[in-house]
């Protein structure tokens, strides 16, 4: 039933008391199955007489099971080795990506051993940020890519290429570059278009543009995007997926391209994207 999932790597939100117990008690019923675990510190330190060995995102595990929300995932899908299944377990709220409930974990985790599964690959994007002074810095990202001003910064100005084709140069708030999977989280709430996660696209949302005519556009995942801040001292970042980022300095460059590797999310529940935006988004 097991022979498949030797080595299980199990991450809990961190500072979330909810989820560390959980993963106190899926670390033990997976050892009563004969699995090693992978656990982080601060899960292994409240462990009571279970051995585990320290979690690593460069490692491979057989299956990586998030306790948390969306974000925790999102954390761990960018880190991963590429093919890693994932599954996502909500103790949050929206929680788009993540699969199942607390409710569901172990009937969950029980078709998942004896091999009842299927997985959904999600696209991945590789940013880097060119500096005009020289140098650069490299990301990854499943949601989106946001170039964004900060609170008190003016509005800025942005220029936009794809595969090297002007499409724009604008004035806005900035400009989100998201992927299917992201059109859920801050493209949504900026007003750009929800996407199948499976399509193979780009979208690129401009963030309160001084143009009402200027919309979203959606582009080929195997589009270069290049976007050039033209604004002088302005405090603008680049964020990616709402977790990490740099500072943009005038003429920086941000190069975004579909990345080589995928997220490989578990779906065992039976419920379709469709599912998920009646009932998360509350459409009757």
């Amino acid at each position: 039933m097991t022979g498949s999932f030797r080595t299980v790597g199990v991450v809990a939100k961190a500072g979330s008391a909810d989820a560390i117990d959980t993963a106190h008690e899926l670390t033990g019923w997976l050892h009563r199955r004969g699995i090693r675990v992978a656990v982080e510190p601060e899960v292994a330190s409240g462990l009571q007489g279970a051995e585990c060995i320290a979690f690593e995102h460069s490692s491979t595990y057989d299956l990586v099971v998030v306790l948390g929300g969306d974000g925790t995932l999102l954390s761990v899908a960018r880190t991963v080795p590429s093919g890693i299944p994932i599954l996502g377990v909500n103790l949050g709220t929206l929680g788009f990506l993540t699969e199942v409930g607390r409710s569901e974990l172990y009937p969950s985790l029980v078709e998942i051993l004896a091999g009842r599964f299927s997985l959904e690959k999600r696209t991945l994007l590789d940013v880097e940020l060119r500096r005009a002074s020289g140098g650069s810095e490299s990301y990854r990202t499943l949601n989106d890519a946001v170039i964004g001003k900060s609170a008190l910064s003016r509005i800025i100005q942005l220029t936009l290429r794809v595969d090297d084709r002007l499409v724009t140069s604008y004035r806005s708030d900035g400009l989100i570059i998201s992927t299917p999977t992201g059109s859920t989280a801050y493209n949504l709430s900026a007003g750009g278009p929800i996407v199948n996660p499976l399509l193979p696209v780009m979208v690129l949302t401009p963030i309160c543009p001084h143009t009402f005519s200027l919309r979203p556009i959606v582009v080929p995942d195997e589009s270069v995007v290049e976007v050039i801040l033209e604004t002088e001292q302005e405090e603008v970042y680049v964020t990616l997926d709402g977790q990490e980022g740099a500072r943009l300095e005038f003429r920086d460059s941000v190069r975004v391209t579909r990345a080589r590797d995928q997220a490989h999310l578990v779906k065992v529940s039976g419920r379709t994207f469709y599912h998920s935006l009646r009932h998360k988004l509350h459409w009757g």
